[in-house]
């Protein structure tokens, strides 16, 4: 067997040691394993989490063989559990894979304690009722939760948990840390040991561009009364600040502190996102609250004293133009803050631990540290209840979606994915999939369809003929590349939950295969 690091090197560079490790921790329960499950434990199969559960109570039919790759011929008449847990198995030896040949909406009725053991659920082509059911039982339980279906050429995915904190969300684009409009006393004593009128051309032109700015800003803030420049012209004359100040035109260092203005222009102090997880009433911490709120608990002290109402330093610098000697110093500048920072921090959550009676090295130095280096992109994802989506919803965004041109297919579907649950509900069979009932069901589906929206309180609005007549023409069918697609999501997003990397999507993701384009809707 190759050893873990060689094996999962490629995903290792994204989600690091720590990230890999809580996935070979997570135990996994997927309910029906139809093509929709089979391809989402697939992708976490070979991404090496620690163990799946696989709940089915069907056998494998011959239609079966048409669109899930997990089973053939020989299959034929078997446990579909079975089959799909064993090809499972041998994708990758190193994760524990059992099965339970049961229907998992009798599952669900009858044992609810059972899905407590598990890190995540997920739970694909379940009715209305039964995700109801299920979400009740997974938001006691603190079990993360996710749904995932396709029917036909559409689908969703839809997560489901109380609460999921982000620490590492990775942005794509963020603002290096470097405090250029806000130097911290070390910064400045550096900063003033370097003279930008220096004589000799070398170590004009290795000057790191840090210094430069550091050094036009203090400039620049004595002259304009502690203000920043803001309008455009104040922009515009500080960039021509820093061009007077180059002495030959190949100075890279000068080019680079031009290009980099922009961070200087940017307010000091944090961010709106990072205030309003600082004044969310969970900070106000309790003996059971998250390590997660502890350590916001303890950030709110920071920045009210020794950060300056500043967050952590997060302590690293990009490359640039400079010499060695310059560099190396700087980086020490700015790796000694980072250090200073998260000691302050980690005494205040032994502080605070202690106070609501809880071990107060029970928050790891790592998770401390981490949390100090991202803490200007902490986030914080809530969930409302299935239950409360379906029989509460945003009565302006139902309305809102259905008429605009951009939103109103996936907002079709959306609707109709739940007006075919009563369709079978009432009818013991999903609209379109018997032959020669075609003209009867696309009638009966028009009717579900407005007591649905008349029921969410949308008298009047209703769905187009064309997508009730597709989702006739579906006959409930699961399609293998729509399967495919809609289990590589919700794979994505299951990793994200259990690594608690990156932000998962928050409203439900609808895939339209007709017009080839996916959307979230938030109701």
């Amino acid at each position: 067997m190759a050893e873990p690091k060689a094996k999962y090197d490629r995903q290792l560079r994204i989600w690091g040691e720590h990230g890999q490790a809580a996935l070979e921790k997570a135990t996994i329960c997927l309910l029906n394993c139809g093509p929709t499950g089979s391809e989402t434990l697939k992708n976490l199969v070979l991404g090496g989490v620690g163990s799946i559960t696989v709940i089915d109570g069907s056998k494998v039919e011959p239609g079966d063989l048409g669109n899930n790759f997990m089973v053939d011929e020989s299959c034929v008449g078997q446990s579909k559990a079975k089959c799909v847990c064993t090809f499972l198995q041998e994708l990758n030896d190193a994760v524990k894979a059992k099965f339970i040949e049961e229907y998992p909406e009798a599952l669900i009725g009858s044992n609810p304690s059972f899905f407590s053991q598990f890190t995540i659920i997920v739970a694909t082509q379940l009715a209305e009722d039964s995700m109801i059911k299920l979400d009740k039982i997974c938001r006691e339980a603190n079990v993360l939760l996710i749904f995932a279906r396709s029917y036909g050429l559409t689908g969703f995915v839809r997560i489901s948990v109380k609460e999921h904190a982000v620490i590492e969300s990775k942005p794509d684009h963020f603002l290096d840390d470097l405090r250029l409009n806000n130097p911290w006393p070390e910064l400045k004593r550096f900063a003033e040991t370097i003279d930008l009128n220096m004589t000799d051309p070398v170590a004009h032109k290795h000057t790191p561009y840090v210094v430069i700015l550091v050094k036009i800003v203090e400039e620049w803030t004595k002259a304009h009364s502690g203000a920043l420049p803001s309008t455009r012209d104040e922009k515009k004359e500080f960039k021509d600040l820093l061009k007077a100040g180059m002495v030959a035109m190949d100075e890279d260092n000068y080019k680079e502190a031009i290009e980099a203005s922009f961070k200087v222009f940017a307010s000091r102090g944090i961010n709106s996102d990072l205030l309003r997880i600082m004044h969310d009433s969970c900070s106000e911490v309790e003996s059971n609250s998250s390590d997660f709120w502890v350590m916001v608990a303890a950030l709110k002290e920071f920045i009210a004293n020794e950060g300056g109402e500043e967050a952590p330093l997060e302590g690293s610098i990009p490359d640039m133009t400079s010499s060695t000697e310059l560099y190396v110093s700087l980086q020490k500048i700015y790796q000694a803050k980072a250090e200073a920072d998260f000691l302050a921090i980690q005494q205040r959550v032994k502080s605070i631990l202690k106070r609501i009676g809880r071990d107060p090295d029970s928050i790891s130095k790592e998770m401390i540290k981490s949390f100090c280096k991202n803490a200007r992109k902490l986030k914080i994802c809530r969930y409302r209840p299935i239950e409360d989506e379906f029989n509460n919803p945003s009565v302006a965004e139902l309305q809102k979606n259905l008429t605009d041109e951009e939103y109103s297919v996936a907002m079709g579907f959306y609707i109709l994915l739940r007006a075919v649950d009563r369709f079978a509900a009432n009818y013991n069979s999903f609209p379109g999939q018997f032959e020669g009932e075609m003209d009867e069901d696309i009638s009966r589906l028009k009717t579900a369809v407005v007591g649905l929206l008349s029921d969410l309180g949308c008298n009047g609005t209703t769905v187009t003929e064309d997508l009730i007549n597709e989702m006739c023409r579906f006959g409930a069918s699961e399609l293998h590349a729509v399967a495919a697609f809609i289990g590589g999501i919700a794979s994505q997003e299951v990793i994200k939950l259990i690594t608690k990397q990156f932000v998962p999507m928050v409203g439900t993701f609808i895939f339209n295969s007709i017009d080839q384009r996916s959307q979230l809707l938030v109701l």
